[in-house]
């Protein structure tokens, strides 16, 4: 039935995302007074929704697959709607759907709710833009289409000096990326004389004396996307932002724009830059992503490891998680017969990513909205009080980690068993090493929820109110997390599917 569709059909999950924002700006334009936090969360959660049913029914449909005549093209190609474009818009909309449904209680005594949801659905519509782009200059400007919302939101509690310092810091360091990310493409563009992936591909085979500017325009683009991502050693506004940020907006930024950096890097480093071509031309990014994967890592874990608040434990966990998914691009290699399998592993293992890491801070929006604090000790008892939310939080701890039979275990084992038959061993023991030092820090949570007597016995009450959005979202997190296990088989086909069409 979808081949019976126009083309246009094949972006009707970023459509259904933009028509949701326009019509959550549209709803406080013209009842400012009547509008209500609550209305403007079921509109975000049902277009939200809307766009991952979308996203789900086009992939199993065959939508952009090779199997059913190979990805869809748009606007001059500038636009290309294939089974890793659909699978990471899906990722998107999940995650924004658990935050705007989580917002409704966060921000219930907020006077101006509708701008907070329309931004994040703003910049989940970028994200979803990103995933299909087929030109450096869509890219570019999907880029900052999640951006600048992203700087708003982080921002958005305007009266708390720790939102808005956060929010400026990630404002100016992300205007100095964006500026070097676009004079690589500037670069780029010297060299090859082309915009369109596909074209650029074809320039790097054949740079007659100007493969020094394309290198160090590939080199900036590469510095922007680590960016985005939050790789060392452009990790350091990770923290500030995750940290001064509301807590929903630390879930969005860590989860669905993390995810949205490694979507731009698994397009341009397959099909702008590829391994073969680019090695011809003198250019070895493969090693300047295995030595970011590894620091990255490494450094996230190891600084996770002595944090004393939970948040910001969080926040340089997820620096941590970005150098396990920069295996997906560390640990290709020329004619690798599982380049499509360790790339698939990374998207799967950002699927699971995205819920579980998700669901962590909206646990922690949790906690800031009954006023317990933010350390561990803080956290001290609260499974007597808060059972069902304690062990959510407990199956994302776990997961994180690594450990069996949780979703992560399984997106981690894909992850580094694809590194070892590509012939990348040691990218996938320093993964398994850092696995194992996450285990104490994420253990610390658990061990604090569970085992920890609190510091009084009346320091608990203020957790009688249950936030029913927050509540809702943080056990749906936790439930996916768990259903992704026996789900997991049709998740990585897909995926590696995916991947394998890039090459």
């Amino acid at each position: 039935m979808v081949n019976t569709l126009p083309q246009m059909a094949a972006l009707l999950p970023v459509f259904l995302l933009a028509f949701t924002g326009l019509a959550l700006l549209l709803v406080d334009t013209i009842s400012p007074d009547a509008r209500s936090n609550t209305s403007m969360a079921v509109v975000g959660a049902l277009g939200s929704l809307a766009a991952l049913a979308a996203s789900v029914w086009l992939v199993v449909s065959g939508t952009g697959s090779a199997d059913t005549g190979g990805a869809i093209t748009l606007f001059a190609e500038a636009i290309k709607v294939d089974t890793m474009a659909l699978f990471f818009t899906a990722i998107f909309a999940s995650v924004t759907a658990l935050v705007v449904v989580a917002a409704h209680d966060y921000f219930h005594d907020h006077t101006n709710p509708a701008a907070f949801y329309s931004l994040v659905v703003f910049a989940a519509t970028g994200m979803a833009l990103l995933a299909a782009a087929n030109s450096l200059a869509v890219v570019f400007v999907a880029l900052e289409m999640v951006s600048l919302p992203s700087y708003v939101l982080v921002a958005y509690l305007k009266r708390d000096r720790g939102s808005v310092e956060a929010g400026m810091k990630y404002f100016l360091i992300g205007a100095l990326s964006s500026a070097i990310f676009l004079f690589g493409i500037s670069l780029v563009y010297a060299a090859t004389g082309s915009l369109l992936l596909g074209d650029v591909a074809e320039g790097i085979g054949s740079l007659d004396g100007l493969a020094g500017v394309a290198g160090l325009g590939i080199v900036m683009i590469l510095g922007g996307v680590a960016f985005k991502t939050a790789s060392v050693p452009f990790h350091f506004w990770a923290p500030e932002a995750y940290e001064g940020a509301p807590a929903p907006v630390s879930a969005f930024l860590s989860s669905a724009s993390k995810a949205a950096g490694f979507v731009v890097a698994f397009r341009l480093f397959t099909e702008a830059f590829p391994v073969g071509a680019s090695l011809a031309a003198g250019i070895d990014w493969v090693l300047a992503f295995g030595v970011l994967a590894a620091v990255t890592m490494t450094l996230g874990n190891f600084a996770a490891a002595v944090q004393e608040e939970v948040k910001r434990m969080l926040a340089y966990s997820s620096i941590g998680h970005a150098g396990y998914a920069l295996i997906g691009v560390a640990a290709l290699s020329q004619g690798g017969s599982a380049n499509g399998a360790v790339m698939g592993a990374a998207m799967a293992h950002l699927l699971v990513y995205g819920f579980m890491n998700t669901g962590a801070f909206l646990f922690v929006a949790m906690a800031e909205r009954w006023g317990v604090g933010r350390t561990f000790e803080d956290y001290a008892g609260l499974a007597r009080r808060a059972p069902v939310a304690s062990t959510a939080m407990a199956v994302f701890m776990f997961s994180l980690a690594g450990l069996p039979p949780f979703a992560g275990f399984f997106s981690k084992y894909f992850l580094f068993m694809g590194a070892i038959d590509n012939g990348f061993l040691w990218l996938a023991a320093f993964g398994a090493v850092n696995s194992v030092v996450s285990l104490y820090y994420y253990s610390r949570v658990v061990k604090a929820l569970f085992i920890d007597d609190p510091a009084s016995s009346s320091s608990l009450d203020v957790i009688d109110v249950r936030p029913t959005g927050l509540y809702a979202a943080v056990i749906f997190a936790a439930v996916a997390t768990v259903l992704l296990l026996p789900g997991f088989g049709p998740v990585i086909e897909t995926a590696e599917a995916a991947a394998s069409a890039l090459f």
